[in-house]
């Protein structure tokens, strides 16, 4: 048997067999060495006798006969043996209960209570199934700082009682929302990652995987297909993100041709679930703007009018200095640079430190004809930018800009 089918079957049955391992022995140590145990009797197993028919119920029935010998060793434990007792002798439970703790894992790992990077590294560890050292080099720190992140994030789980739980309807929107945030926070650390190495493929291929359970596991949820469009859009352009000697390609410079067609269509099917619900939200905003950019023969065919009006509306859904930066862009493209320029003024203090802010502002004054103001704002940016490639890149756009208005 071949070591990267088990593997395969390995990555795809670790999220549901601790989910439901920790929804029936109620702690996620506990049920995190459970399941090491069964991977590791399958790994030694299977590659003589092959991979059986159920993976996961045989990976499941062995994890749960560890937790009872645990138990009995283990005085912390002496008093659940009965109830661990009455989890391994029922039958398996349907594929909607386990789906159901897999939904409740992820609620958990996003809960609120935790820091934004706790919440990225459970997820990471206990829904995607990425080993520790994995985690560790997506934050660019050592494995041991990353080990020690987990165990104080699960400290904090277990002193504030972080609920693994699917929310009620009540409370589910804020929840979701909590969770389509780390999902998108994995994607853009993976679209952003620093110094040279400016694209994670890893890390985006497992965002769009969560984006993808989470649409299976929520289908009424409209912002669930929103964010996967969204990532299928994006993604679609990364191939020609980065060229052969390894330096930023600008979108109004990317070959579309290298543009990944079927993502795109897959993104215009994920959009379309999502808008048939007639519920509008944040990341279907976002994917609608991206369809636009998507859709667009070439940058100069791009539709800067409807993706103005598309930032204006999100800019009233979540308004945000950023948003309005990007609404800038497009009115500069669809009105004139004096449009951008004069939607920039009220933004300029709360975007003073961040990079693409003098940027843009640089492009529109060239493009306005002050070259002496559009200098100074190249300048700024390359200052505040803390990526090789990404400065290279500016150097680019600011000689090409202040070249062609002399």
């Amino acid at each position: 048997m071949a070591h990267a089918e088990i593997a395969e079957v390995f990555g795809a049955q670790w999220p549901r067999l601790v989910a439901t391992l920790r929804a029936d022995l109620g702690d996620l140590d506990f049920a995190e060495d459970a399941a090491q145990q069964a991977f590791l009797q399958a790994s030694e197993r299977w590659e003589a006798d092959g991979i059986p028919d159920t993976p996961g119920a045989w990976l499941l029935t062995v994890a749960r006969r560890w937790a009872i010998d645990q138990v009995r060793r283990d005085v912390r434990w002496a008093q659940r043996e009965d109830d661990v007792r009455a989890i391994i002798s029922r039958p398996q439970r349907d594929r909607g209960a386990i789906d159901d703790d897999l939904l409740a894992m992820v609620f958990g790992c996003c809960h609120r209570a935790l820091d934004e990077s706790a919440r990225v590294a459970l997820t990471l560890r206990y829904v995607v199934g990425l080993p520790t050292a994995s985690i560790a080099r997506a934050f660019l720190i050592p494995e041991a700082t990353m080990a020690k992140r987990l165990v104080r994030a699960k400290k904090k789980i277990a002193a504030t009682r972080v609920p693994f739980e699917i929310p009620d309807r009540e409370r589910l929107s804020d929840s979701l929302h909590d969770v389509l945030k780390v999902v998108y926070v994995i994607f853009t650390q993976g679209h952003a990652a620093p110094a040279e190495q400016l694209i994670r493929g890893d890390l985006c291929e497992e965002a769009r995987w969560l984006a993808s359970c989470m649409c299976d596991l929520l289908p009424d949820e409209p912002e669930t297909w929103g964010l996967a469009a969204l990532l299928a859009f994006t993604e679609a352009r990364r191939p020609a993100r980065i060229d052969e000697a390894g330096e930023v390609v600008l979108l109004s410079e990317q070959n579309r041709a290298l543009w990944d067609a079927r993502a795109i269509e897959n993104g215009r099917r994920l959009l379309g679930c999502a808008l048939q619900q007639r519920r509008v939200g944040t990341y279907q905003l976002q994917a609608a703007i991206a369809a636009a950019h998507a859709t667009a023969p070439t940058f100069g065919d791009t539709d800067w009018s409807t993706i103005q009006r598309l930032y204006a509306v999100l800019a009233r859904v979540e308004p945000s200095p950023i948003v309005e930066l990007n609404g800038a862009v497009a009115a500069s493209f669809a009105d004139g640079p004096d449009a951008g320029l004069r939607l920039l003024e009220p933004i300029a203090d709360a975007l003073e430190s961040y990079h693409y802010f003098h940027l843009a502002r640089a492009d529109m004054l060239a493009n306005a004809g002050r070259l002496d103001q559009a200098r100074f704002a190249f300048d700024r940016a390359l200052e505040l930018c803390d990526s090789d490639a990404e400065r290279r890149a500016i150097a680019r756009v600011a000689s090409k800009a202040l070249a062609a208005t002399m």
